[in-house]
Parts: C-alpha cells; structure tokens; sequence
C-alpha cells in the first residue's frame, strides 16, 4: 500500500505548484518550504525535534532553516500552503477521473488513516490531529501524508533499533541503490559520509569496495520487514476488501503522480508494477 500512497503525498516535493504555494507565503527556495511545510504540524519549533523526527538530514542543515522561516511564515501558513499547493498539484494529475472515484478513494483512506496507532509517532501523531478537508482531494492528501508521517516513524524507529545512525542510513543506501547527490544534499560532508562507510565495513554491512554484503542486505531487508509489520494496523483494520478496493481506486492516481518523482531520489520509492 505504500507504494499506492506514498506518490499521492509527494506531489508537495516534486509538482511547481506546490513550490509555488509555498513561495506565495514567502517561502522561497525549496528547503525553505520543504522545511517549513514538513514541521508546520508541530508548530513553531525549533531545529532539535525536526532534527530527531526528520532522521536523514545533518543538523546544521536544519538549524538553518529553523526556527528562521517562522519569520517568514507562521505554521498556519506554511500548512495552509502545502495543502493549497497539493490539491493544485492532484487536480492537475487527476483531472480526467470522476468526482465519485476520487471520493471512493479519499473515504477508504481516510479510514485507513484514522486507524493509525501514534502513540511513539510524532509525525503521524501531529498529522492525525489536523483538521479534515472539505473536499476529496484535500481529504485524500491528507490522509496520504498521516498514513505516510506513520510508517516514517515506525521505520526510524526500526532503524535506531538496528543501530543505524542518518548517515549510516544514507551512505548504506547509496551503496545499493541511490544517487550520492541525495546524501551530499542533505548536508552531511565528504567526510561523514567516508566516516560512515567505515563504520558500515567494519560491522560488515559493506565490502572493501564499497559494496553492499550479504550480511548488510540481510539487515536492511530486517529493517524494511520490521517497518512493515509496524505499519500494518490501518490495513488490518481497513480488511481485504476495502484494502484490495483502495488500491484499485489509488493505481490510477498513483501512477499520474509517480512521473514527478525523480529516478534515485532519496524517497526510495520502487515503480509500480505493470
């Protein structure tokens, strides 16, 4: 289901009017928007939460942009602008479906989303909370975004119960599958990332050659099994029909906004089958 629903929600990443919602508040530069649209739901915090919640980014990237884009945006705007600049974005990608498909699909997740269990989860947790929208596609991007904040957390924390530290995470990552750019990117130097494909050889995760072991493959496959497992209880509670229905309705949607999302970025998403 990931794969179906984590599209829907990365069209605040990838589509122009979502950058140019955000920049409409004051928001200009992508990590600016980024930054402040991600945390909005916690309100006008400092670096060090977003820091933890975030996982992937180098804190003096974060602290660069927070709390300093409060001054630019308050939380109420930057929300209002990652939702406005969503909904722009779907109605551009899903304008040829009907009303009623995309009503279907907004109820179904929904339902989903109302079922996640946040407790240990902050980005879910604060995602949750928000207000619901009055029409399908905000319904729809919200419920996207709390189901995907939800199996953040729970993949964060299955990755610190590995003994994953960020830019561990990423350089293990850019070993098997993802473009350097993404973890320079994120602020962490040259030298972290040497540092951490070190530490990653000498637990045995990588090879001399920088390549990912059996044993690496093995731990990381464990990771993903366990934030599977922890993202389970929507889908067990939505059963296999709505399930099987919602997934029918989202292939559609989820394919449109799939062909924003850049080969090798850092989401890790895989290409819908077929």
């Amino acid at each position: 289901m990931w794969t179906h629903f984590e599209p829907v929600h990365a069209v605040t990443y990838f589509h122009p009017r979502a950058r140019a919602a955000y920049e409409a508040v004051g928001l200009r530069g992508y990590w600016r928007g980024y930054f402040a649209g991600r945390a909005a739901p916690l309100g006008a915090t400092e670096a060090a939460p977003v820091i933890a919640a975030f996982f992937s980014f180098a804190p003096p990237m974060v602290a660069r942009a927070l709390p300093a884009v409060w001054r630019l945006a308050t939380p109420q705007e930057a929300l209002r602008a990652r939702l406005t600049g969503a909904v722009q974005a779907l109605a551009e990608l899903t304008y040829e479906l009907p009303e009623t498909h995309l009503a279907e699909a907004a109820d179904l997740l929904e339902r989903a989303a109302s079922a996640t269990q946040t407790a240990g989860r902050v980005l879910g947790a604060v995602n949750a909370a928000l207000p619901v929208g009055e029409y399908p596609l905000a319904r729809l991007w919200q419920a996207a975004t709390t189901l995907r904040e939800h199996r953040g957390d729970g993949h964060v924390a299955a990755l610190v119960a590995a003994g994953l530290d960020p830019v561990e995470t990423l350089a293990y990552k850019v070993a098997v599958d993802m473009s350097p750019v993404n973890l320079l990117g994120r602020g962490w130097s040259e030298e972290e990332w040497q540092a951490a494909r070190e530490r990653l050889t000498q637990r045995g995760w990588l090879s001399g050659d920088g390549t990912a072991t059996d044993v690496g493959l093995a731990g990381f496959e464990a990771v993903e099994e366990a934030t599977d497992r922890a993202a389970a209880h929507p889908w067990q509670t939505l059963g296999p029909d709505g399930t099987d229905r919602l997934r029918e309705l989202l292939e559609p949607i989820a394919r449109s906004c799939h062909t924003l999302i850049p080969p090798g970025s850092p989401i890790g998403l895989p290409a819908l089958p077929g």
